[in-house]
């Protein structure tokens, strides 16, 4: 069966970008070339030649890695391939249906063995799991992994210059599977496959998803039996703070030190690129900062000078800081935050039991076993930060060492008894300034976002107050829609709310077509406030904007390009996994990623109806749904 990519091939070649069949496509090993492998099978051909079996779980140590081929399932069906991940990676969409492609995604080839045609052992391209722990719900997990994941290789657009880590989840046992199978379930992995390419096409950061695979035959136990599947997933790197965390936790510095080395020079674009140290921490000054220093540039003050690992520390927390911002804005819910599931990128990892918002609730957690709520929306950002905290325990002593971090001494034996003190204080002032960094780059980010979905030209001070506070306890209060209320605010013409009466009467807008819930208060209440908000509203939009024809279609096209009218919520997923999985329906998974990937549509040229039932009201039964991490 011909796979489906959304019906628009040929989207995926338009412009000058050079494409290739996923065997030709530009490979690179660079995390395995650069960082220190497993010492039970340090080169590809000792990982070969071993059978299978020994290469599941164990401990490993001082190592980043471990070389293991993917196990692939009995058999193999694709089913889905997002056509915006194979124009970032440049492959041939014409080529989907080969072999190749079919046999690389579902880890029954490995494209480059060892040796192959003379290749050399240190430049062998061959698959890897990597090793890493974590801290899950606060508490120290110890080793944790990939226990289900192979990275096959490493492969650079050459239009974009973008380098991408491209592995199968769900692909078998490595030395990190613990107790487990390796294997992912069809639920889990259609969840997956749809919301990393909802994230991107949301412009949240995120890793992404290029093909689903279904193995009909293969049998996994969760809490029953279910059919088995594979998703080919990618990213800029899917390094975690889980990574340093590991070998704090071991004491190996010098791996700390490697694996920092690696990230500030091959995961960013080298020491140059990080930012410089702004003259205060205060939000105005960390919105652009500048780059360009030099790698042994040391600034300010003993107490207060940067290193270059400060300031890689510096970039990673941004980057998160950002990640949750959008993370907020979209209302959008990891659900397992733990450390092993935060990117040293910036990126949204490892989708369990996510889910957007429906009725905006700050208390809601998607995961049924977050009993204490440690995970819930509200939650997300000071979570975030505490795991950065994590890393920067991992980080302290390069961080403290200022001007020494390079000294010989310092690198080869440790911290000197006379240097502890001045180390331990220049790391926990540096640590406490670049928290609060991040709390303004996540402020300056939020509004930013918040102020364009309110189709505002700018930000002011008392906007935080005035409109986005406000608009989030009137949706909390009656049990409003999120993501509708923005996407209907946006077509909203100025003229229609220039009274009391009028505002009263389009508050209706904003309610479930059943109705407000009997636990919320009157309608009328409801409409007053809302009425209210709309009016203070209407005066900021009237500032930004002029009353005239022209202004308003702008605004609403603006607005429009930054309010979905489709996210892939809950029971939506529950439907799509339904029709996938039990009804053996494939047409279905190839609409709804028409419209994840282009979720700003009015429309997709389906069946409107269907079109206007998906990005309707969520059934009441449906809402706020929860899910285990079981997958």
């Amino acid at each position: 069966m011909a796979a489906h990519i959304s019906n628009a091939a040929s989207d995926a070649t338009n412009g000058p970008q050079k494409t290739f069949d996923i065997s030709a496509l530009p490979k690179s090993n660079n995390f395995t070339r650069k960082l220190p492998p497993d010492e039970e099978y340090p080169t590809p051909a000792t990982s070969h030649a071993a059978e299978r079996k020994l290469l599941g779980p164990r401990l490993v140590k001082n190592a980043a890695y471990t070389f293991v081929r993917p196990d692939a399932m009995k058999s193999s069906e694709l089913v889905g391939v997002s056509k915006a991940a194979l124009r970032d990676l440049a492959i041939d969409p014409t080529t989907i249906d080969s072999e190749d492609f079919k046999r690389t995604v579902s880890g029954e080839k490995i494209i480059t063995l060892p040796d192959e045609d003379g290749t050399p052992e240190d430049t062998a391209v061959y698959p890897w799991a990597q090793c890493y722990g974590g801290y899950q719900f606060g508490q120290w997990a110890g080793q944790l992994g990939d226990g289900r994941a192979i990275s096959l290789f490493e492969t650079t657009n050459p239009s974009t210059g973008e380098r991408y880590e491209i592995q199968l989840k769900g692909a078998g046992k490595t030395p990190y599977s613990r107790f487990a199978d390796g294997r992912a379930v069809v639920r889990s992995s259609i969840r997956e496959f749809v919301v990393s390419e909802a994230l991107h096409a949301l412009h949240i950061p995120t890793t992404r998803a290029l093909s689903l695979t279904l193995g009909p035959e293969e049998k996994v136990r969760r809490e029953m039996m279910e059919p088995g599947a594979i998703v080919a997933r990618f990213a800029q790197s899917w390094l975690r703070i889980g990574t340093f965390d590991l070998a704090r936790s071991r004491g190996d510095r010098v791996l700390i030190r490697k694996l920092a080395d690696y990230v500030g020079e091959e995961v960013f674009p080298g020491w140059e690129s990080l930012p410089a140290k702004p003259p205060s921490y205060d939000e105005a000054a960390v919105v652009d900062l500048p780059r360009g220093v030099p790698k042994d540039d040391v600034q300010g003050s003993a107490e207060n000078e940067e290193n270059r690992y400060t300031r890689l520390y510096r970039e990673i927390v941004r980057r998160n800081a950002k990640m949750v911002a959008h993370w907020q804005a979209y209302a959008f819910t990891n659900g397992v935050l733990n450390t092993d599931n935060t990117s040293i990128y910036g990126l949204s990892i490892d989708f369990g039991p996510f889910a957007f918002l429906d009725n905006f609730d700050p208390n809601y957690t998607p995961n049924h076993d977050d009993h204490m709520l440690r995970y819930c929306y509200k939650n997300q950002p000071s979570i975030i930060w505490w795991n950065l905290v994590r890393l920067a325990e991992a980080f302290g002593e390069l961080i403290g060492a200022g001007a020494r971090c390079d000294d010989k001494k310092f690198v080869e034996d440790g911290v000197e008894k006379d240097f502890v003190d001045e180390l331990v204080k220049r790391a926990e002032n540096l640590i406490e300034k670049t928290g609060e960094e991040y709390r303004a780059v996540f402020m300056a980010e939020y509004k930013r976002l918040m102020t364009a979905r309110l189709g505002l030209r700018q930000s002011k001070q008392s906007d935080f107050d005035e409109l986005y506070s406000e608009l989030l306890d009137t949706l909390e209060a009656f049990e409003l829609d999120f993501n509708h209320t923005f996407r209907k605010l946006s077509s909203i013409n100025t003229d229609e709310i220039d009274t009391d009466e009028k505002r009263k009467e389009v508050a209706g807008i904003f309610f479930h077509h059943e109705g407000l819930s009997k636990t919320v208060g009157s309608e009328a209440d409801a409409r007053a406030r809302i009425a209210k908000w709309l009016e203070k509203w209407r005066g900021r939009v009237l500032e930004d904007w002029s009353d005239s024809a022209n202004a308003h279609e702008e605004r609403v096209t603006a607005m429009k390009s930054v309010n979905p009218n489709f996210i892939p919520r809950s029971w939506i997923l529950d439907e799509l996994i339904d029709r996938v999985e039990k009804k053996g329906e494939r047409e279905i998974l190839d609409r709804i990623m028409e419209m994840t990937l282009a979720p700003f549509n009015d429309s997709w040229g389906w069946d409107s109806a269907e079109e206007e039932r998906l990005c309707g009201d969520v059934p009441r039964y449906q809402r706020a749904m929860q899910c285990s991490c079981s997958s």
